[in-house]
């Protein structure tokens, strides 16, 4: 079995994206205030699942790399 930390760490890193978007979106408005304006539970919510899309992604193309290679037993 081949475990590959990408991919749990890119869904958490998803997943809170993904809730940080929603209340930076849908949360109240009036807490920026003190921040001159700034979203910035949009802003970040956008990155970590940004980040944790590409953690994903990464993982995905590992696999497929490593699925394309020979394994070494069967060289031998």
């Amino acid at each position: 079995m081949k475990l590959d930390v990408r991919i749990p760490a890119g869904l958490m890193l998803t997943t809170i994206g993904v809730l940080l978007i929603c209340y930076g979106l849908f949360g109240d408005h009036t807490i920026y205030t003190r921040s001159l304006g700034i979203n910035i539970n949009l802003i970040w919510g956008i990155v970590l699942a940004a980040g944790g899309a590409s953690l994903i992604l990464l993982a995905r193309a590992g696999a497929r790399r490593n699925a394309a290679e020979p394994s070494r037993e069967a060289i031998r």
